[in-house]
C-alpha cells in the first residue's frame, strides 16, 4: 500500500509539473517557407491565386489520391473554398477558403481542420518580384495551440513537420512552373 501512495504521488508530481511548464510554452506558431521560381511575378501570382492549383503542387494534397475532394464558389476569388476528406488519419478531413487577394501580391487562407482534430489556421501565399524574370514565393502558416495541449510543442518541432511540407509543395511549384 505504501509503494502505491509513492507511485500516486510521483505521478501527481510529473503532472503538475507538465501542467505548470504548459504555462510557459508558447501556444501560437508561425512557419514560413520561400522558394526562388525563374518566372516573372505575374505569371506566377496568376497561378497561386487559384486554390485547385494547389492539388498541382501540395503536398498534402497528394498524401491521399483516393481523398474526395469539393468545390464551391468561384476560384481566385475570395469565399472560394476548397474541401478534402479522407479516411487516412494524417490527412483528415477539412476545408480551406480564400479570405483575401491582394491582385498580385498574396492571397490569404483560412484552413479549417474537422478530422481528426477540430482546430483552424491562416496561411498565405506571397510573390514578390526579385528581378524581371524572377520571383519569390511565401507559403506561411500560422496556428494555435491551446493549453495543456500546447505542451506537445516541447517534444515535437512544429517548424520541422509544416516547415517540410511546405517546402515539398514550394520546390513542386518551381518544378511545375518552371518546365
Amino acid at each position: 500500500m505504501r509503494i502505491l501512495k509513492k507511485i500516486l504521488i510521483v505521478i501527481a508530481a510529473i503532472i503538475v509539473f507538465a501542467l505548470v511548464a504548459a504555462l510557459f510554452v508558447n501556444k501560437d506558431y508561425t512557419i514560413e517557407r520561400s522558394v526562388t521560381i525563374n518566372k516573372p511575378n505575374s505569371e506566377v501570382f496568376n497561378y497561386i491565386k487559384y486554390l485547385k492549383n494547389q492539388n498541382e503542387y501540395s503536398k498534402w494534397a497528394t498524401m491521399d489520391p483516393a481523398m474526395k475532394k469539393s468545390f464551391s464558389g468561384t476560384d481566385a476569388a475570395p469565399g472560394f473554398i476548397s474541401a478534402w476528406e479522407s479516411k487516412k488519419r494524417d490527412v483528415g478531413t477539412g476545408e480551406q477558403e480564400i479570405l483575401k487577394i491582394a491582385d498580385g501580391k498574396r492571397v490569404d487562407y483560412e484552413i479549417r481542420f474537422q478530422e481528426p482534430f477540430a482546430s483552424v489556421a491562416q496561411s498565405f501565399m506571397s510573390t514578390d518580384s526579385a528581378s524581371a524574370n524572377q520571383s519569390v514565393v511565401k507559403w506561411s502558416f500560422s496556428g494555435h495551440m491551446p493549453y495543456p495541449m500546447n505542451l506537445m510543442r516541447v517534444a515535437m518541432s512544429m517548424d520541422k513537420m509544416i516547415g517540410d511540407d511546405l517546402q515539398i509543395g514550394l520546390d513542386r511549384l518551381k518544378t511545375k512552373l518552371e518546365n
